[in-house]
């Protein structure tokens, strides 16, 4: 099927005919030209290949919005909150790329109305060597995210191997987050929300924008840098606001990490800053490939803290303790190498950074955008600092536990659900731009289906084999095979929640995409109201050990209930939005998936008990996910189900090719 290239006038939000006026006059200088198309609706569009008249071509508007993909984590944080998915999921405001198709071979083509399929254009040819440099660059961004999340993943397995899931691990994790926590109350939410859209709005500045860039930067620097020494001085504070020392928490040696992490604060959000310059001026490559020096780094301090003296197990005694401060300045290092490595890319740019003090009068366009973001950013942190104080209540190792199987919980989504919607995107926040609410439903009930489909036998397997994944990953080097099963079993607990948080994010991106920060704040609102009373309850009716699970179940059922509430709130401004598909291919996929972890458990029946705890983890393991991830895609395809279609031509594709 090719691609539609077009759209008729129907298409208009109102049904009339012509083109739909722009949200937002032409900027001054290049955008003339736009203006200039966009005023000439009586031309007589050419004929097409059949002596119909072809369908003009989408209006040009200079502020059509589109997704720019999303940076790879760098630091995964303590609480699934902290990501907020404005970061990831927010739409930024960028010329439309006016030679990209209307539709790809991804999701389900609409037809407009009144249009004859059998009449389609033919799509405008692109020349071999754009599409071979578009194929390239793509291909080096996934490389560079999937080498960030196996490196990202790596470190951290590494220091449970050294350290164990414990105290130690515990305090460097709260003292770790800190920065992330700062950083979204200083700067994330806004710089995501406000200052991107502006920096590619500012490019049509007679000066390209650099005057608008030197005074965000040097903004930034200001506030990270009162940020900075303000947080560092309050380590104390911050330390005993994140922890609770009624547990086996050890809220002093959080201090000393913090103390040497804080620090970083400034790095942190520059790096922020310069990836959002780099990516206003559609260079890429280097802020996808920084995380990857942040964790090599890490990975290299990692090894440095196992070799100094000392039993890296046993909690340190002063900050001035030489593994205090070898993980400490070690993971310091790494924030400011990943701001740096941008550097050079800025200057190649043709940049030059100067101070340039003084607000931009633009930015008050965005208050009010700004505003409910920040809203979100706070209430999410509330949360995050009532789930960390339950974990830091129980047993030790729990804020550590919960750290790591929360990066496991999200790892497939990370790898199917975000290279899913990263396609959708573009696709949905065009149909918002032009409020054709028709294909954003489209768009976003295909991508609740697919998403379905892919995830919903991953969380079965999972549920099945949380135990194996846990000692099989953690129960290596110093590493207590307890404790690796606890964090096996926090992770299966939780398994459930999969489906509904990638659901949650898509509905994030619909909200952003038509521009709405109010409703995703108010969702938040709500989940963290239904998240603190069950934490609290986890606390008081489990025992220390068993918090963990307690915390990890509990936000996964809060995001079902955002799930549910998403969907009822997009129904209120949508209309019909296909609901019966979904919950079609969703039992279709619930048969598949409980058949499919049956056969997993069956399988790890199988597995003799002489390999050993490790050694039968990582067999059980393997056979499990071979076993249980056949069986589910075999029913689902014996199902014959419509949404898999595009997965099986595309494995088959590749068998071919081999």
């Amino acid at each position: 099927m090719r691609p539609w290239q077009g759209g008729p006038p129907a298409d208009r939000p109102d049904g009339a005919a012509g083109p739909v006026e722009p949200a937002h006059p032409a900027p001054e200088g290049r955008s003339q030209e736009r203006t200039r198309d966009m005023a000439a609706p009586e031309r007589q569009a050419p004929p097409g290949p059949q002596g119909r008249p072809t369908p003009p071509p989408p209006p040009r508007e200079p502020d059509a919005t589109v997704y720019i993909p999303p940076r790879s984590a760098r630091w995964p944080g303590i609480d699934p909150d902290v990501q907020g998915p404005y970061d990831e999921l927010a739409t930024q405001m960028m010329p439309r790329i006016l030679d990209g198709p209307r539709h790809t071979e991804i999701g389900e083509r609409i037809p407009a109305v009144g249009v004859d399929e059998r009449a389609e254009p033919e799509a405008e040819p692109q020349p071999a060597a754009k599409k071979q440099s578009l194929a390239k660059a793509t291909g080096r961004m996934a490389i560079a995210t999937m080498t960030s999340r196996i490196t990202g993943f790596l470190w951290k397995v590494l220091l449970a191997w050294v350290a164990t899931l414990g105290v130690l691990y515990d305090s460097f994790t709260v003292a770790n987050t800190m920065p992330l926590i700062i950083n979204e109350l200083l700067l994330g939410g806004v710089l995501t929300s406000v200052v991107v859209p502006l920096l590619v709005r500012s490019q049509d500045d007679p000066d390209g924008g650099e005057s608008y860039t030197q005074r965000l930067i040097t903004m930034a620097i200001t506030i990270l840098g009162i940020g900075t020494i303000v947080s560092t001085a309050a380590a104390p504070w911050l330390t005993s606001l994140l922890m609770d020392d009624s547990g086996a928490a050890n809220p002093q040696l959080a201090t000393w990490f913090a103390y040497l992490l804080l620090p970083g604060l400034l790095f942190y959000g520059l790096f922020a800053v310069l990836s959002a310059v780099l990516n206003a001026k559609q260079i890429f490559g280097p802020a996808q490939w920084a995380p990857v020096i942040n964790n090599m780094v890490i990975i290299v301090t990692i090894i440095a803290f196992a070799l100094v003296p000392g039993d890296p197990t046993i909690v340190p005694t002063s900050m001035t303790d030489p593994q205090v401060l070898v993980l400490g300045l070690g993971v310091l290092t790494a924030m400011t190498a990943q701001a740096l490595f941008l550097v050079p890319a800025l200057r190649r740019s043709g940049f030059r950074f100067k101070w340039n003090f003084g607000l931009d009068e633009r930015l008050k366009e965005f208050g009010g955008l700004a505003a409910w973001i920040l809203g979100y950013v706070v209430v999410s942190q509330i949360g995050m600092v009532i789930n960390t104080r339950v974990l830091t209540a129980g047993a030790a190792g729990g804020a550590s536990i919960y750290s790591n199987a929360w990066l496991l919980f999200q790892l497939p989504y990370g790898v199917i659900g975000v290279s899913l919607l990263t396609a959708l995107m573009p696709k949905m926040s065009r149909a918002a731009a032009d409020g054709d609410h028709r294909r954003l439903v489209g768009d976003l009930s295909y991508g609740s289906r697919l998403t379905t489909l892919m995830l919903l036998p991953v969380s079965a397997v999972m549920a099945v084999a949380g135990t194996s994944i846990g000692v099989a990953l953690f129960a290596l080097g110093k590493g207590s095979v307890e404790d690796a099963e606890r964090l096996g079993q926090a992770l299966a607990v939780s398994a459930f929640g999969l489906l509904p948080y990638a659901l949650v994010m898509l509905q994030m991106r619909v909200f952003y995409a038509m521009k709405d920060s109010r409703t995703p704040t108010l969702i938040m609102v709500v989940m963290t109201a239904v998240k603190i009373p069950l934490l609290y309850l986890a606390q008081a009716l489990l025992s220390p050990t068993h918090v963990v699970l307690g915390v990890m179940m509990v936000n996964s059922l809060v995001f079902v209930v955002g799930a549910v509430l998403g969907q009822v709130w997009l129904w209120v401004k949508l209309g019909n939005l296909r609901s019966k598909r979904v919950v079609g291919v969703i039992l279709f996929t619930v048969v598949a998936s409980v058949l499919g972890a049956a056969a997993a458990a069956a399988a790890g029946m199988l597995v003799p008990d002489f390999l050993g705890a490790i050694g039968g983890a990582w067999v059980t393991l393997i056979l499990q996910g071979i076993v249980g991830m056949g069986v589910s895609f075999g029913v689902l395809m014996a199902l014959k189900v419509d949404e898999l279609a595009p997965v099986t031509r595309r494995v088959t594709r590749l068998l071919g090719r081999g």
